[in-house]
């Protein structure tokens, strides 16, 4: 290995070596969660007969594909929801929140997010009265949002407020986004659910998905949440899904979804999948395997920079509910620098050097690691950071333990090197 000689990679080595001993505990916590929601998932495989020929790809108008209905059979169970529309055709997740959304609000209603702001991505989505831009405001749909307490969690007192007559939708987002907290849990979901319903019984309750899936042993939808969006290249793609995303709840709800899809009356009952579900299908059979990984080698960054007196979110020994491992560094040099770092680890695109641009969705510069096997991936080991302060970075994902491993080594070094940090040998 070329770093055998390096003496900072050395002292990096010794440091993540030390570290793993004392985090044996919270590892075999996570491989438990991963072995409980593999056997969920080969379960439901079972219950609904997946065989060979459901892979195979349907092309046209795609009428009659067993393989992706049956899909959505599968999804639904292991989601515990009534039903479940899985489609190469999303091509992100905020594409799929957005028809999610589209699909169940109409001109008059309101969404009220009570997680406070959401990810940028979804700010052009919600838009600005008059935008022009076929935004859920351009639409009339109304939006606003109660932002969060102190302490990161939700403000029920703004929250009972805020909630009228014309309130159709409540939004959570269940990661952390680009904010410094923690991620909600699927209990402190279930209990947002519980608290809404008694304000307004008919209210929508939808959540954001995305990096939530498989980091616990139970979903969202199965807590009593109407409606729920996540993306196939994030976790429940396994790495190996190329493309698309995924909505799930309850069935009148995720119809109104596929109609926005596609159109009024066509619904799912079409969408062509090509050769897509094979790698749908395998994804979803290696996701919670997959997912422990990622989590587990965030446990991992979060207990070495912390050792390093960075601050972490969450912390190494905390709970997690997303793939997210948030570090602030201060400075934009030593955020651009970690960034860096994790594209040098990479196995595709290493010689890439990620620079800060103009990102579309996007409200500041973003500079961004992606190198992955599939285009924005992140379940691959990934990181990326809007230029703003504090300087937070957010590293996720890694399809192995190992990987992730190397990506931290890698920026420890780098940024020792640098005379970032100075890794010391008595740093417990």
């Amino acid at each position: 290995m070329q770093q055998a000689d390096n003496k900072h990679w050395q002292a990096c080595l010794r440091l993540a070596e030390s570290t793993e001993e004392r985090l044996q505990g919270r590892f075999r916590e996570m491989d438990r969660m991963a072995e409980r929601n593999h056997w969920k998932v080969i379960q439901a495989f079972r219950r609904h007969r997946v065989s060979d020929y459901h892979f195979a790809g349907s092309t046209g108008y795609g009428y009659n594909d067993r393989g992706r209905e049956v899909l959505d059979l599968v999804y639904a169970d292991v989601f515990g929801a009534e039903a479940a529309l899985v489609r190469p055709h999303f091509v992100s997740g905020t594409h799929t929140i957005g028809c999610a959304l589209f699909g169940v609000l109409r001109p008059g209603d309101e969404l009220l997010y009570i997680t406070g702001k959401p990810y940028d991505t979804l700010h052009k989505v919600i838009g600005k009265p008059g935008d022009g831009g076929g935004s859920l405001r351009d639409w009339g749909v109304g939006y606003r949002e109660v932002p969060l307490s102190e302490d990161g969690g939700v403000d029920w007192a703004g929250v009972k407020s805020a909630i009228n007559v014309s309130t159709r939708v409540i939004g959570i987002q269940r990661s952390r986004g680009y904010d410094w907290r923690a991620s909600y849990t699927v209990r402190e979901i279930g209990e947002m659910v519980r608290r809404v319903k008694s304000i307004k019984p008919d209210v929508i309750v939808f959540v954001d998905n995305c990096y939530g899936e498989f980091t616990e042993e139970s979903e969202p939808t199965e807590t009593g949440v109407d409606l729920m969006a996540g993306s196939l290249i994030k976790n429940p793609g396994g790495g190996l899904a190329a493309t698309g995303g995924y909505i799930c709840g309850r069935a009148d709800l995720v119809e109104k979804a596929s109609f926005r899809l596609t159109a009024p009356g066509i619904g799912g009952e079409v969408g062509a999948t090509l050769g897509t579900l094979r790698g749908m299908y395998q994804g979803l059979f290696l996701a919670p395997h997959m997912v422990g990984q990622a989590l587990k080698g965030s446990v991992l960054a979060a207990a070495m920079f912390e050792a390093l007196g960075f601050e972490s979110q969450p912390k190494w020994d905390k709970p997690r509910t997303d793939l997210i491992q948030a570090v602030r560094f201060g400075s934009a040099e030593h955020l651009i620098a970690f960034v860096q770092g994790i594209q040098q680890a990479a196995a595709v695109d290493a010689h890439v050097v990620p620079e800060p641009w103009d990102m579309p969705g996007y409200e500041h510069p973003v500079i961004m690691a992606a190198g992955t096997f599939i285009q924005g991936g992140s379940l691959e080991l990934s990181a990326d950071a809007p230029l703003r302060e504090p300087y937070i970075a957010y590293m996720q994902g890694g399809l192995t333990y190992s990987h992730v491993k190397y990506g931290v080594l890698t920026v420890l070094s780098r940024m020792a090197e640098k005379g970032i940090i100075v890794i010391k040998p008595n740093i417990p």
